[in-house]
């Protein structure tokens, strides 16, 4: 099932809107036939997404969502209501899109076609759509929202995006559309600048979430209990679903973005936004699974700098005594900078890698890791298992608990063996 749509993972990344403009033309443009609201930015947009897709599935909606990548299962990328999409409705609407291409999309372009045109079949009302890479040439960016939201601004994948955080922004405000409310998370000042300056010049009225916002609360648990005052409404006291202090954060986002989706009239009360926040499902972020014994693991997607800096804050507060961290990460990934946030939180680390030749193979990874260890003084011991389960099954021989983080490929891969109980003897 799905040859033909996998069959296009060869073509790589070519960013630019020609071929997706082309495809939706000859689609009749789907993407014309729902509200969107479009999520950009360089941590946080998968939880946003997440977040404001169950609020409004919570408020009767007919939502959907189209995310990137999917951990273990392509229809992972299209909910529809609560759930993925059938895959044989997924392989019909493949077909029906791809039929209709002049030339071969990309993998990811002929996704988003698919979203486009699954959420139209579905008669869907309001999609959340997630950018998969920056957002000026993303396919995702010809949606005409009302509303979107730029998380967050840090570096990754500078190879499309440059190497300057001006340069990152001004590719991230690049869905910002006139008379569109932007909804602006926690970022750099200089970042925050080059949003604003580009939204001036096409219209647009950027929202920084945090200002007339108060923001109260404790985390337990890993989890945040907060109660949020906006200018337009009150939220908690409520726990929200995802772990770690960095979602309140997101949660703000998402509430502002949900409020900009309700001036432009989807209807949408306080206590079913409130209802998203505290139900919303999010694998791989932060999620802890108990495995045979009462054993667990806790999956994290971290695949950045930044993303490896919430998950040490979280590490660090909530296991002070350090975990044993099984990493895998891409070979395009910034290693050294994520290695130097994660090194100070792990009591050992045990290098792997997903199955896919973007994977850095493990040998190297862990003589980097050894690398970074020597040169900050933190005695570590590094260890090498080419097979992910085999590596989470050799770090919890030693601790009730381990940590796998450096990659959703690799989150994906073992979450999936945990759900088999393939880790278990």
């Amino acid at each position: 099932m799905f040859e033909r749509l996998f069959a296009l993972e060869t073509t790589g990344i070519r960013l630019g809107l020609e071929n997706i403009t082309r495809l939706c033309d000859a689609l009749g443009h789907p993407e014309h036939t729902f509200t969107s609201l479009h999520v950009a930015g360089t941590n946080g947009k998968g939880s946003v997404t997440a977040m404001a897709h169950a609020a409004l599935h919570a408020a009767g909606v007919r939502a959907a969502r189209f995310t990137s990548p999917h951990l273990a299962d392509v229809t992972e990328r299209f909910v529809i209501g609560a759930r993925p999409v059938d895959p044989l409705e997924l392989e019909d609407a493949a077909n029906y899109v791809l039929d209709r291409a002049d030339s071969p999309p990309t993998f990811f372009e002929a996704t988003t076609a698919i979203a486009f045109e699954l959420f139209r079949r579905a008669h869907v009302e309001v999609a959340v759509i997630e950018v998969g890479l920056g957002g000026r040439f993303d396919s995702t960016n010809v949606v005409a929202p009302p509303a979107g939201a730029i998380t967050s601004i840090g570096f990754d994948h500078q190879e499309y995006l440059g190497d300057t955080l001006e340069a990152i922004a001004f590719e991230k405000a690049g869905i910002i559309k006139p008379g569109m409310t932007v909804i602006a998370g926690a970022m750099p000042d200089e970042a925050r600048r080059v949003i604003g300056d580009v939204a001036a010049e096409r219209g647009a009225r950027v929202i920084d979430a945090a200002a007339g916002a108060l923001v109260r609360g404790d985390v337990q648990g890993g989890r945040a209990t907060l109660v949020i005052d906006t200018p337009e409404d009150r939220y908690g006291p409520m726990t929200l679903a995802l772990r770690g202090e960095h979602q309140a954060g997101n949660a703000l986002v998402a509430i502002r973005l949900l409020e900009a989706a309700r001036r432009a009239g989807v209807r949408l009360p306080g206590e079913a936004i409130e209802r998203g926040l505290t139900g919303v499902e999010w694998p791989a972020r932060l999620e802890l699974i108990t495995v045979a014994g009462g054993r667990q693991v806790l999956l994290d997607a971290a695949h950045n700098a930044d993303g490896a800096e919430a998950l040490a804050v979280y590490l660090a507060r909530w296991y002070p005594n350090r975990l044993p961290l099984v990493l895998g990460m891409m070979r395009d990934k910034d290693v050294e900078r994520i290695i130097d946030r994660l090194l100070p939180v792990a009591s050992s680390v045990t290098a792997t890698a997903a199955k896919t030749t973007r994977a850095m193979p493990p040998e190297e990874l862990a003589e980097r890791a050894r690398m970074r260890a020597s040169s900050v003084g933190v005695p570590l011991e590094v260890l090498s298992e080419p097979d992910p389960v085999a590596a989470v099954e050799r770090a919890l021989a030693h601790s009730d608990i381990v940590c796998v983080a450096g990659s959703i490929f690799l989150a994906g891969e073992v979450r999936e063996a945990l759900k088999r109980r393939a880790i278990l003897r």
